[in-house]
């Protein structure tokens, strides 16, 4: 089931992100984190001129909250929906990119490569805490930006630990 986390202005300028923390606290406190497993989604609170043509993920203040969110949270995009677009608007707040429209998203292609290589190192080591068989899941998420993650890459990360 979705659960969606609202995002106001205030929360955005004050780089709190106590929205999140109320849901993910308690879980992590209860070791029950799993169950929001790809079912987060964002309502950014954002108030725009109409003429405003930028999106959400070009506007600075946003931005910097989920730069914020991600230093906090390494591990986040584990929980987010990524069949409702979440995973690819988390990944744009981070990544450089442009927009096409044909295309949409364009990411910077080294820096999506580093943000992949970043979050699958992260998310392996994280989920291994958490006693949840990841391999599977780190390689649909690499999958997901156009990489696909030979079975020898997790072996080689096991064994640096």
């Amino acid at each position: 089931m979705t659960q969606t986390i609202t995002v106001q202005l205030d929360h955005l300028t004050a780089l709190d992100i106590n929205p999140v923390r109320e849901i993910i606290d308690p879980l992590l406190e209860k070791n029950a984190i799993a169950s929001l497993e790809q079912t987060l989604t964002f309502d950014i609170q954002y108030p725009r001129d109409p003429n405003d043509p930028r999106e959400l993920s070009e506007i600075p203040e946003v931005r910097l909250w989920f730069v914020r969110l991600d230093t906090i949270y390494p591990w986040f995009p584990f929980l987010l929906d990524a069949k409702q677009g979440e995973l690819a608007r988390y990944v744009a707040m981070l990544v450089p990119h442009q927009f096409n429209r044909v295309e949409g998203i364009q990411y910077n292609p080294e820096a999506l490569e580093i943000f992949v290589m970043n979050k699958l190192f992260i998310l392996s080591d994280w989920l291994e805490k958490q006693g949840i068989y990841s391999q599977f899941r780190l390689k649909s998420m690499a999958q997901l930006f156009g990489y696909d993650i030979d079975d020898s890459f997790f072996a080689m990360i096991k064994n640096s630990c």
